[in-house]
């Protein structure tokens, strides 16, 4: 499977977006609807109206990546808090397992200055 850098930024778009927006139109999302840079080293997260469909919009040094992923069957597990959802990449790819992100929370991170 295809894994994301784990220091990467990831912000969730809660509201259902039009299917047929490709990287011009969810750029534009990202910059006039949202306010944040499409070219920030950040992965802006879109589903459709049935949680069938995710896409995934991120820069890379020279140019757009737009990942798609559909379910033949299933739907997304999609978080309902606010209009705009920050996730780290763990979080990500739980969601693109099929996790319900309410459900699963990682163990804290731990940073200790001695070991005894």
């Amino acid at each position: 499977m295809f894994r994301l850098d784990s220091r990467l930024k990831v912000f969730l778009h809660r509201e259902a977006v039009d299917g047929r927006k490709s990287i011009n139109g969810l750029a534009l999302l990202v910059e006039q609807g949202l306010g944040l840079d499409p070219f920030a080293q950040v992965a802006y997260v879109f589903s459709n109206r049935r949680r069938d469909r995710i896409k995934i919009l991120l820069w890379d040094r020279n140019g757009f990546w737009l990942l798609i992923k559909r379910l033949e069957a299933d739907r997304f597990k999609w978080p309902k808090e606010s209009e705009l959802v920050e996730l780290t990449v763990e979080q990500l790819h739980w969601l693109l397992e099929g996790i319900n992100l309410s459900a699963m929370q990682p163990h804290p991170a731990r940073n200790y200055q001695r070991v005894g």
